[in-house]
């Protein structure tokens, strides 16, 4: 039942995740292209999915998460450069004109208590990196001295604080330059591209598409290994053998395939982010405290045990009402339709 419960909403979130990067990065290299040449793009929106999943696909050859620790470091690094970049330039050149800040008039109290449900899953989704928690420290090295989850922890706090500090102030700062200006789909990269891109350096505005290509291109790898880690279990525990490595590649190729039909299938995905987000934040804010229960069986009604199951609820209520909140802001707020018509 645990392994059931854990494995849809890791395996969900993963293929979402990699859906998003194969549109992120497609719609970037085309930006890094024109900045580039000065010219129409001579691609098509789905030529250029294809680009850079063939791409994502000849790199995802490293056998488990252990061995892409260096193409983690980049992906971090390449993160903070094109974050800093960002915010850098939207502040400095300072609000557009007409900025609104306002919520959209007409709405209901119940509305806006639905949004920011909403909002909270698509936090989630940005923060998103718990599914792969326990895959990581499943590579780690652990005995009874040095027992692997508290590198983990130590590893867990660190990333989060990065993460932070990358996407409160560029969020914080957009939001202030931009306001209600900012682009539905593309957010501040776009922004920037369609704000400023007659007054900033060409150089700089490539330079940033750049570093996002390269770190979608990275976290493709990351974030598709437990797909290609249960892949080749279930072979390898069907046939009692390694898995070949002709095999491995097939098996990274068919998910590289499927996450780039999905992706020219349903452009409009990025506005489920905050459902792609609810749906799988059981992972973060519950099944933590139930593993622990179920692992170190506290005595009943001791402080933990109730501690724990409070926690636990909570977290499942959260989850539960940020799902509703995004698929109300669907229902209340629609989403443009347009299936194998990729922007």
């Amino acid at each position: 039942m645990g392994k059931v419960l854990a494995l849809f909403p890791i395996m969900y979130l993963s293929g979402g995740t990699c859906v998003t990067l194969i549109m992120i990065g497609a719609s970037t290299m085309k930006i890094f292209f024109q900045m580039v040449f000065g010219e129409p793009c001579p691609l098509s929106p789905i030529e250029w999915y294809l680009v850079f999943t063939c791409t994502a696909i000849l790199l995802a050859q490293l056998p488990n998460l252990n061995s892409i620790a260096g193409v983690s470091l980049i992906g971090a690094v390449t993160a903070v450069g094109y974050c800093a970049l960002i915010f850098i330039l939207s502040v400095v050149k300072g609000r557009l004109a007409h900025v609104s800040y306002e919520p959209p008039r007409g709405q209901s109290d119940t509305t806006m208590v639905f949004r920011a449900w909403n909002a909270l899953g698509i936090i989630a989704f940005a923060f998103r990196g718990h599914n792969l928690v326990l895959e990581i420290q499943g590579t780690m090295p652990s005995d009874a001295k040095q027992p692997s989850r508290l590198a983990m922890w130590r590893g867990v706090m660190f990333a989060y604080l990065v993460i932070a500090l990358c996407l409160f102030p560029l969020a914080i700062g957009g939001y202030w330059a931009y306001g209600n200006l900012i682009p539905t789909n593309g957010g501040m990269l776009c922004a920037l591209h369609k704000y400023h891109e007659h007054d900033t350096s060409k150089f700089i505005i490539a330079l940033t598409s750049l570093l996002v290509v390269i770190n979608s291109l990275t976290s493709f790898q990351i974030y598709a290994m437990p797909v290609f880690d249960n892949l080749e279990f279930k072979y390898t525990r069907k046939k009692n053998r390694p898995c070949p490595r002709w095999l491995r590649i097939a098996f990274r190729g068919l998910f590289g395939c499927l996450a780039f039909f999905i992706a020219v299938t349903l452009p409009f995905l990025p506005s489920l982010a905050g459902l792609i987000g609810g749906v799988a934040l059981p992972i973060t804010l519950a099944y933590p405290c139930l593993m622990w229960l179920q692992i170190k069986k506290p005595q009943k009604r001791s402080i933990n045990w109730y501690l724990n199951w409070t926690l636990g609820i909570i977290g499942m209520i959260l989850s539960l009402l940020v799902v509703i909140g995004a698929i109300w802001g669907i229902v209340e707020q629609g989403i443009e339709i347009h299936f194998f018509s990729p922007q």
